[in-house]
């Protein structure tokens, strides 16, 4: 599958014009949505993985609609894909195991209902069903943009105040600083990490999140860009990487935390 092309700005095209432009802070008022983020934090906590209530959407619905916006794409598109971060976790609610596919689905039902065109939706949960490394493959540039900002939020605020349990946990609180940075004049999407050694070592994040940047680096190349991964001021990932092709990255495994 080839890289999107991106004019300076690429619409969608949506059946019924500009009717029921649903936004945003629709969203985020819908009270239907925001039970449904809680009880999917609720019920991973009980679980004991890490943040997933409305830090985490936020930021991921925040950096997807940069990466979007950075790399030129329309407002619509860039709106649209907000909303798939925002609401990108909520198949959680049921169960962690293909939970982009089963939120995909709450998440059509709900849109529907709400008016918004059909056209719309299909990009959103298409999005949203494909943004886990199991199962799923970054097919489109909301995709993609979803893909990379889910995978960066590693950081010690996921964790808590909770005792650090397992590798994730430690993982995650060692990292003390992350930032993502887009520039599309040399095509490069970088996430910088400051990564504390002294709570656990680096190989052991690469040991759960690997294909997470594998993942990266395939929605990367739809983008146009090339994915950089640098912690501790080295570059580990970055121009001279090799990216697969389009496929799951983790196979038919259970995905992380």
């Amino acid at each position: 599958m080839g890289v999107y092309d991106r004019p300076a700005k690429r619409r969608l095209k949506v059946a019924g014009g500009r009717r029921n432009m649903i936004t945003l802070k629709d969203i985020q008022a819908n009270p239907t949505f925001q039970i449904l983020i809680r009880r999917t934090n609720e019920y991973l906590s009980q679980l004991g993985y890490t943040e997933h209530g409305l830090r985490h959407v936020t930021y991921v619905s925040t950096m997807t609609a940069y990466i979007l916006e950075t790399l030129g794409y329309d407002e619509r598109t860039v709106e649209l894909g907000s909303i798939a971060g925002y609401l990108h976790d909520i198949g959680n609610m049921h169960n962690r195991k293909y939970h982009g596919p089963t939120g995909a689905n709450i998440v059509y039902v709900e849109l529907r209902r709400l008016g918004m065109p059909l056209e719309e939706i299909c990009e959103i949960t298409t999005s949203i069903a494909n943004h886990e490394e199991e199962i799923g493959v970054p097919v489109n540039p909301i995709c993609a943009a979803l893909v990379i900002a889910d995978k960066s939020d590693a950081h010690r605020t996921r964790v808590g105040r909770k005792t650090c349990r397992d590798i994730h946990d430690r993982v995650n609180h060692a990292i003390t600083d992350s930032s993502l940075v887009v520039n599309s004049d040399n095509s490069t999407i970088t996430l910088k990490l400051a990564f504390d050694t002294t709570e656990c070592q680096i190989m052991d994040y690469f040991a759960i999140y690997l294909t997470r940047m594998e993942m990266c680096q395939q929605a990367a190349t739809l983008l146009g860009c090339t994915f950089r991964l640098v912690i501790n001021g080295l570059e580990l990932i970055g121009e001279s990487s090799t990216v697969t092709t389009l496929r799951p990255a983790a196979g038919e495994g259970l995905a992380g935390q």
